[in-house]
């Protein structure tokens, strides 16, 4: 296979060769059947995920890669979106968004939570006029696991949060009808059915028990596959 010099997506400088092996071996953590190779790996943009809307690719090494979705997490992110509109309508120190919200983690890494929330501290100019890319960080970004999605996936992508500048990071497993709460990239504690949700010095005042979010909704949610749990 012929070799292309492209910019290293590390340094936006630096050239490097790309095989499919060089591609396969710097994006290990997720599976080949995700891997979009239009663009050639490595020389997609930012501009390229806009240009996808909500079809849901992210941006990694100047790769764009699917991200997982499922039908049963999509419902329980709005459900959680939901619960956390009704917090910010009593306590409003910032705005909550959904999974079109595109954040810069870094030179060529553009990530899509599926839900999270902003500050005004953060954001001082309210929501007026946003971007179409976020280069500012949110407080907490929060991820519903899919069929798809993989334990190295996962915890590569809280890594880059942390390193990012979030503060509180959520995965929820509609499956196993946990939270593991992540205050650093290695620092958790996993949520049961029966235990209740906090928002921590993020979201002071934030509670939710999770057979709220949970129960409600598991004798009308279908269950799916496995996947990688991150845990």
């Amino acid at each position: 296979m012929t070799e292309t010099l492209l910019d290293d997506p590390r340094t936006a400088t630096a050239p490097f060769a790309v095989t499919l092996a060089d591609v396969l071996e710097r994006l290990k953590d997720y599976p080949p059947d995700r891997i979009l190779w239009t663009p050639t790996p490595g020389t997609a943009t930012e501009e390229d995920v806009v240009a996808r809307g909500s079809k849901g690719v992210e941006l990694i090494d100047g790769t764009l890669v699917e991200k997982a979705m499922g039908a049963k997490s999509s419902v329980y992110a709005a459900r959680l979106v939901g619960f956390l509109f009704m917090y910010l309508d009593l306590h409003p120190r910032g705005f909550a968004y959904a999974p079109d919200m595109i954040i810069r983690t870094g030179p060529n890494q553009l990530r899509l939570p599926d839900a999270g929330f902003y500050s005004w501290t953060r954001w001082p100019g309210r929501i007026r006029e946003l971007p179409n890319i976020m280069a500012v960080m949110p407080e907490l970004a929060v991820e519903l696991l899919s069929d798809g999605n993989t334990k190295d996936e996962m915890e590569r992508k809280r890594r880059e949060y942390f390193d990012a500048g979030i503060e509180l990071v959520w995965i929820v497993d509609p499956m196993k009808f946990t939270i593991q709460v992540f205050t650093s990239s290695s620092q958790q504690t996993l949520l049961k059915r029966g235990d209740t949700l906090d928002g921590g010095a993020v979201l002071p005042g934030f509670t939710l028990p999770l057979a709220k979010l949970f129960d409600d909704l598991r004798d009308r949610v279908d269950p799916v596959g496995s996947h990688g749990d991150g845990s």
